[in-house]
C-alpha cells in the first residue's frame, strides 16, 4: 500500500492528481492544508510521499521546508508548482535527494512519470526544472536593481501591511501592487514575502527597525 499526502490549497490540481493516483487500488491519499496538518500526517505515515504546492502553503521559507523533510527522513517530496525561484530549485535540490521537482503547466504525461518514479522510490527533475538549474543565463538578482517603487513596497512589507493597505497608502490599484511584488519576488528570486524582507535585510535596504515580527 503506498500513501500519499496531497499538500495543495488549489482544488483543481487536487482533483487531478488525485484522480491519477486513485487509479492504483493500493493508493490511500490523504489531504493536508497547512503546515501542521501536514506534520500530523506525516507523523502517522513516515513514509508517504507528499505532493505539495510550496508557494501556496504556510512554510516560512525553503530552510523550514527542508528541516521537515529531514525530519521525515523515509518521506518522498514531489514539488508541484506554477513557478519555483532558481534560488529556491538550488536549495531544495542540492539539500536532500527527497524532493522530486514538476511543474503545474507540464504534460500530464511528464505527471505521472514523476509519480511513477516516486513509487520505485526514484528521484524525478523535470526537464524545465534541470534548465533553471544549469542555466548561466538568470537574470542579475542585486538588490540594486529594484525600483524606488518597489522598495518602498518591501518597506511595506516588513512593515506586515497588507497590498490593500499599501495600495491606499500609493494611490494605486491593488492590480498595480501585486504587479510590482511578483517583479521584486523575481528580482530577488524568491518565492515568499517572508524571503523578501529577509533579504532586504541582508542588503540593508530596510532597517531592522522597519521589519514587522
Amino acid at each position: 500500500m503506498a500513501n500519499y499526502i496531497l499538500a495543495d490549497n488549489q482544488e483543481l490540481t487536487r482533483f487531478a492528481v488525485e484522480s491519477l493516483l486513485c487509479r492504483d487500488e493500493r493508493s490511500v491519499v490523504y489531504h493536508a492544508f497547512d503546515k501542521a496538518g501536514l506534520i500530523q500526517l506525516l507523523k502517522e505515515h513516515e513514509s508517504a510521499t507528499v505532493v505539495l504546492d510550496y508557494t501556496l502553503f504556510d512554510f516560512v521559507d525553503v530552510e523550514q521546508l527542508v528541516i521537515v523533510s529531514e525530519r521525515f527522513a523515509l518521506s518522498q517530496w514531489l514539488l508541484l508548482s506554477d513557478t519555483l525561484s532558481p534560488d529556491f530549485l538550488r536549495k531544495v535540490v542540492y539539500a536532500t535527494h527527497q524532493f522530486s521537482i514538476v511543474y503545474k503547466d507540464c504534460r500530464l504525461g511528464e505527471l505521472r512519470e514523476a509519480l511513477q518514479a516516486l513509487a520505485r522510490h526514484g528521484r524525478y527533475i523535470s526537464q524545465r526544472a534541470l534548465e533553471v538549474l544549469v542555466s548561466r543565463q538568470q537574470e542579475a538578482e542585486e538588490p540594486s536593481l529594484l525600483t524606488a517603487t518597489e522598495r518602498a513596497i518591501v518597506v511595506g512589507i516588513a512593515q506586515g501591511k497588507t497590498t490593500r493597505e499599501i495600495a491606499a497608502e500609493r494611490y494605486s490599484s491593488v492590480h498595480t501592487v501585486i504587479t510590482h511584488r511578483k517583479n521584486i519576488f523575481r528580482k530577488l528570486g524568491v518565492n515568499t514575502a517572508h524571503e523578501v524582507v529577509k533579504y532586504a535585510l541582508r542588503a540593508g535596504l530596510i532597517n531592522p527597525s522597519e521589519f514587522y515580527i
